[in-house]
């Protein structure tokens, strides 16, 4: 690993979680209901992973800005955007069982880690 590949990664999320706050800051005074800023983000950060993703590997851009903005800005800005590339990549590879399994286990795995953080923490 270079170094210069983990401080663009880091400068990039650096951006990415700012660009996360304020982009939720905005839905959440647009919209009433909490969970649609989040659900905002979410779109936002695949519909920008996807264009990034199409750019980037088209060789326009250095696989040192890729790697940043890929893994750093859009991991910060979300993680779903990734979660989402990696069900699309299952479905080209015609893997729909994987996909399927990926999205059911994610999902409730990550609901049943949550709901054990905050009943452990709970006491």
């Amino acid at each position: 690993m270079q170094p210069a590949v983990l401080l663009a990664v880091a400068a990039a999320g650096a951006l990415g979680a700012v660009a996360r706050y304020l982009a939720l800051f905005a839905a959440r005074s647009w919209f009433e209901a909490p969970i649609v800023g989040i659900a905002v983000i979410n779109v936002l950060g695949c519909f920008g992973f996807g264009c990034v993703w199409s750019l980037g590997f088209q060789g326009r851009w250095s696989p040192l800005v890729a790697t940043a903005v890929l893994a750093g800005f859009f991991g910060a800005f979300t993680t779903f955007s990734s979660f989402a590339f990696d069900c699309h990549e299952l479905w080209l590879q015609k893997r729909v069982d994987l996909l399927l399994l990926n999205a059911a286990a994610q999902n409730v795995l990550g609901f049943a880690a949550m709901w054990a953080g905050i009943r452990l923490a709970q006491g």
